[in-house]
């Protein structure tokens, strides 16, 4: 396993990070992957309250017993749900952010979290407000360090400008490259980490036949403002350049780690087979600089359209 520090702290994470939310509530099985990653040099989970309405953190709370210095631990913040649980509100005030970070780590049977992220994000927010509540919990020991989950431009450029964020997590595939434009570049010469979700694209990248996702749809957009067609000639030359040498999914996941402005891949894994697969992008044979190349010349570059 490889390990990269994440943006200007001191946290050393897994450059293939393991997202909580595919785990599902089959906690025996969930034990059994969660351990087999540690096994693997995964040190970095990123779960949320969000999760199975808390669910997700109670659960990885009873996993980790006993092996919470192995790990950095996440977690995220700023989706209520509502006491009837009919769904969730968007709440980023301090007040709210105080009260919640004690039930996560209730939950996660833990004394801090290691990187505490806004979930969302928008103009509209009290953003000096919210920061004030991070700081605050970073004083306060509960936190060690605070990051952002945002696909927004705008809203990544401000928490960039006016607050101490370490990472940003964000959304970056070969089918969805939307961040090179405008946040890749500025993140890394700020020196703000940036944890990539989504690498293998709904598993359209990894083998996932387009036709089943597209639900019957053969005209428009399938996957972000690609077609059908955009998407299985991006799938066939990911295969292509894969051949015996790499799986479909490592060589999406490679293509992500190319960019130098990553520090780790978080990928939403189920299965022990998926687990390996995944961990086995940082042993395969590496992209060329042909083959990365090959690559961005197989979709169009999609850019975003909205909050900039």
């Amino acid at each position: 396993m490889e390990y990269r520090s994440l943006g200007r702290s001191d946290l050393r994470i897994s450059t293939i990070g393991f997202g909580c939310m595919s785990l599902g509530t089959d906690e025996a099985a969930a034990t059994k992957l969660i351990h087999r990653a540690l096994g693997a040099g995964v040190n970095y989970f990123d779960t949320a309250d969000l999760y199975d309405k808390g669910l997700n953190e109670s659960m990885m709370g009873r996993i980790l017993r006993g092996k919470r210095e192995e790990v950095v631990l996440a977690t995220k913040v700023g989706n209520q749900w509502r006491p009837d649980g009919s769904g969730w509100d968007w709440n980023p005030r301090k007040e709210y952010i105080i009260k919640a970070v004690e039930e996560s780590l209730s939950r996660l049977q833990t004394d801090r979290i290691d990187l505490y992220q806004l979930h969302g994000g928008t103009m509209e927010d009290p953003i000096d407000e919210t920061i004030e509540a991070f700081e605050l919990l970073r004083q306060q020991g509960k936190i060690r360090y605070y990051g952002i989950s945002s696909i927004r431009p705008a809203v990544i450029r401000e928490y960039s400008r006016r607050s101490r964020i370490i990472s940003v997590m964000l959304q970056y595939s070969l089918l969805d490259r939307r961040a090179e434009e405008h946040c890749l570049d500025e993140l890394r010469e700020q020196g703000i980490g940036v944890l990539a979700r989504g690498s293998v694209a709904k598993g359209l990248l990894a083998g996932k036949p387009v036709s089943a996702y597209a639900g019957g749809r053969e005209r428009g957009a399938v996957y972000l403002d690609h077609s059908i067609a955009e998407v299985e000639g991006a799938a066939r030359v990911v295969a292509e350049l894969s051949g015996s040498n790499r799986s479909a999914a490592q060589t999406a996941l490679q293509y992500v780690l190319y960019n130098s402005a990553i520090t780790s891949a978080v990928v939403g894994l189920r299965t022990v087979v998926q687990l390996e697969d995944a961990v086995g992008a940082l042993e395969a044979p590496w992209l060329t600089a042909i083959e990365n190349q090959a690559l961005r010349g197989a979709v169009r570059v999609n850019y975003y359209d909205k909050h900039l």
